[in-house]
């Protein structure tokens, strides 16, 4: 799977670049092969401690899945839109299945 990662008015460094490929990567086992993701980092002028937010963008073949989630690390945020992302997989999946039967 194709990984774009891009963070917005900072450098990521090696290690959290090598920490989404990794749990980006697992979403290879959820998908068909041939998909990609994007996944943009960016800091929320904010007064909270969860000013760290991860987007995901999972390009499937009819289309895109989405998640943005915030937390106190960048590590974190991307667990949690990595997660809400095979939640949508799942739907999608169903409804996909659903869509095929219909036509037999």
């Amino acid at each position: 799977m194709e990984v774009n990662i891009q963070s917005l008015h900072f450098d990521a460094s090696t290690q959290l670049i090598e920490f989404i490929n990794k749990k980006v990567g697992k979403l290879d086992q959820y998908v068909e092969s041939g998909v990609a993701a994007e996944v943009t980092l960016r800091l929320v002028k904010s007064e909270e401690k969860t000013n760290k937010e991860a987007s995901l963008k999972l390009l499937v073949p009819e289309g895109e899945l989405f998640a943005s989630k915030q937390s106190d690390t960048f590590e974190e945020a991307v667990v949690l839109a990595v997660d809400a992302i095979i939640k949508q997989i799942g739907r999608y999946k169903e409804k996909k299945q659903t869509e095929l039967s219909k036509k037999n």
